[in-house]
């Protein structure tokens, strides 16, 4: 009597799927970070800091009697600024970023730039075609003009 087996193996290795899964949710959660955010809780939390520094100072010049009215005092500092300041904060991140973005690209173009110059400098060719195109783009810029 003959009988057959049929056994079923898995196609994938289940370490390598759990790899892939946790690269997929590496990937999404570094997509998902906002660099302006904790910029802006960064300097928040210094600002506030320092606010407090400075509260402190002013209610350790209070007498002992007082203690209980400089700890409020000092937490509606804390409080306030945290409340004032935190829409200015993220605003001044966002412009940090962006503006460092465009210095970064802008960096980057030169960067190109000067490593074109100097291919140029060294092959005829390269330069020639860099003449061609300005003459061509000089052509087509007082064209337009008219």
């Amino acid at each position: 009597m003959t009988s057959f087996v049929h056994i079923e193996y898995p196609t994938q290795h289940p370490g390598v799927v759990r790899a892939e899964n946790v690269a997929k949710a590496f990937t999404k959660m570094v997509r998902g970070f906002d660099s302006a955010r904790g910029a802006a809780a960064l300097m928040l939390a210094a600002l506030v800091s320092a606010l407090l520094v400075v509260a402190n100072q002013v209610v350790d010049t209070w007498t002992d009697g007082h203690l209980l009215a400089a700890w409020m005092v000092l937490w509606i500092v804390a409080f306030a600024a945290l409340a004032l300041l935190a829409k200015p904060i993220r605003m001044l991140a966002l412009s940090m970023r962006d503006s460092m973005a465009a210095w970064s690209a802008s960096h980057k173009q030169k960067v190109e730039d000067d490593k074109l110059l100097e291919l140029a400098h060294r092959d005829a060719r390269v330069m020639a075609d860099i003449g061609r195109a300005m003459t061509v783009g000089g052509r087509r810029s007082v064209i337009g003009m008219y």
